[in-house]
């Protein structure tokens, strides 16, 4: 699903945020994708999301490579930024995720009204986009973006600002994703509230990938790279739940 090949991006004038990327995930697996912040995680996901293309390098996701097909890669995926308000350009929260699939916005299909049903936004309906709280906008930027049925979804730093009802809220749907079989690459420098849901790992550093494998594989090298180990590894417990409280069951 996606590959990516000695992949090196800069911003025009700057130097490489990205440097020699290699990395390769299957169809329906979920990648976590950590490091620091600065460390070019947002820059790799805008790559994968097709809004920019590498400088150096070969990135193929879905069957389209980049650079060239930038087009037909955000077709074929959902990228949810960190910051909600960057994204919601609906005035009301029906109209934010009717955008660009339904005619009528005033007559949403049976589909739309079923995801806004799926992430409790149906009774907010007509609710305008900026009384809703940081939590019911994360769920409207993740409904908007699944209405158009991606088949990989891109997720930037998504347990960022929420509280437990909302970081809880937040694994139940990667965790249907995934077990609905959706590709998906969640960024984040937290590895705490992902550790059980992520089929592997890929850290970042100064741009460059410096690990890739699974957790028996990079945990105990993650704070060599200012990443902190999820609690139930650093107890000798291996990888639990994030909600999993010092049980030893």
């Amino acid at each position: 699903m996606i590959t990516a090949s000695n992949v090196s991006f800069a911003y025009p004038g700057q130097a490489p945020t990205l440097k020699g990327i290699d990395l390769h995930l299957e169809p329906g697996r979920t990648l976590g994708l950590v490091g620091a912040n600065g460390s070019g995680k947002s820059t790799l996901l805008t790559l994968l999301a097709g809004i920019f293309a590498p400088t150096e390098g070969r990135l193929k996701v879905g069957g389209f490579n980049s650079p060239g097909q930038e087009k037909e890669i955000r077709q074929l995926t959902g990228l949810v930024l960190q910051d909600a308000d960057l994204q919601i350009l609906g005035a009301t929260v029906g109209e934010d995720i009717c955008l660009g699939v339904e005619q009528d916005e005033t007559t949403p299909g049976e589909e739309t009204l079923k995801i806004a049903e799926r992430f409790s936004l149906r009774s907010l309906w007509d609710q305008p986009v900026q009384t809703l709280s940081w939590g019911q906008k994360r769920r409207l930027c993740l409904a908007a973006v699944l209405r158009k049925h991606p088949r990989i979804l891109l997720l930037d730093e998504p347990f960022s600002g929420l509280d437990y009802p909302g970081i809880k809220e937040m694994r139940t749907i990667l965790s249907a994703n995934r077990e609905a079989g959706l590709t998906q690459v969640v960024a984040t420098h937290d590895l705490e509230p992902i550790a059980d849901l992520t089929d592997e790992w890929a850290v970042v550093n100064a741009g460059e990938l410096v690990l890739y494998g699974q957790p028996d594989q990079i945990f105990d090298r993650l704070d060599d790279y200012s990443v902190r180990p999820p609690c139930s590894w650093q107890a000798g417990l291996g990888v639990r739940p994030w909600d999993w409280g010092g049980r030893n069951d």
